[in-house]
């Protein structure tokens, strides 16, 4: 008696192609979880945040640099202790204010600019339809969805293939938008204006951003003059603190930016630094002027 199993007659046409089915998504399976495994982690956008990184970024750099160099120039200029501490915190108060009060009124501005955009939009678009549909067609190609090509004998096989999906795109978006106002609208706001509804900027929270980090931008300069009996020794401090503070910023920038972290401290830092030894050297100018 033959006890070996002949498996492969055993199994019927649909188990074998069943089988191999399963091998070849198996197959499949692993290379892509051996290519996920050779990528770098996924890294997510700033879309909460990002239109107000401006602020932020402004509000707390204004705040550092503009606070030590009015502190540099009145040391320099020969101003006791009290009344350089007294100078750095009105500046911090004004200076806030009025970062508050511009980007306020700015932002505002802006937003009213482009709601009247979009109405005069939303009129072309009722009135003048045929028009916006040729600069729709302009704006898909500016998007990477070019216009097909004329001249098919020109092109080789994959060149007309790619051609004719093209074209059968185009005339899919250029047929639903055609039949959707509201839509349209949405896409040619998002396209020429480059405004989506989640990243409109509020004023309110653009002006607050800034005031809230003007202040603690001011901190590092200020500060010190409050705990020190020379203005020298408080001065050394301010640029101490408002250099490592500099260097922060630029760090934060560049983790959000994805850039190089020691070329944004470094840039912030001579800026501050160079910017702070103008100032003092026109208190020292000024105080031999007046003093003479």
């Amino acid at each position: 008696m033959n006890s070996s199993i002949d498996i492969e007659g055993a199994l019927s046409p649909q188990s074998i192609s069943s089988i191999d089915s399963l091998a070849e998504g198996n197959q499949i399976r692993n290379e892509y979880e051996k290519e996920e495994q050779q990528h770098p982690a996924h890294q997510e956008h700033l879309i909460k945040s990002r239109q107000y990184y401006r602020d932020m970024i402004l509000g707390v750099n204004d705040g550092l640099v503009s606070t030590f160099l009015l502190v540099a120039g009145v040391v320099g200029g020969g101003m006791n202790v009290s009344s350089t501490l007294l100078t750095a915190i009105s500046g911090a108060i004004a200076g806030s204010i009025s970062m508050f009060a511009g980007e306020y009124i700015a932002t505002k501005s802006q937003n009213e600019v482009l709601e009247g955009e979009i109405k005069l939009e939303h009129e072309h678009i009722k009135r003048y339809h045929a028009e916006e549909m040729e600069e729709l067609a302009r704006l898909l190609t500016l998007i990477g969805i070019p216009k097909s090509h004329e001249h098919l004998c020109d092109l080789d096989t994959n060149e007309i293939e790619h051609n004719t999906k093209t074209r059968k795109l185009r005339r899919r978006i250029t047929q639903y938008y055609a039949s959707n106002p509201d839509s349209l609208l949405k896409l040619m706001i998002a396209l020429e204006f480059g405004v989506i509804d989640d990243e409109v900027r509020r004023p309110v929270v653009a002006g607050s951003t800034s005031f809230i980090l003007f202040i603690l931008g001011a901190l590092p300069s200020a500060l010190p003059f409050a705990f020190v009996d020379s203005t020298t020794t408080g001065l050394i401090i301010s640029a101490v603190l408002c250099g490592v503070c500099l260097f922060v910023v630029g760090a934060i920038k560049t983790w959000a930016t994805r850039g190089n972290c020691w070329c944004a401290a470094i840039e912030n830092l001579l800026i501050t630094a160079m910017g702070g030894g103008i100032s003092y050297s026109i208190g020292l100018g000024f105080d031999k002027l007046v003093g003479e």
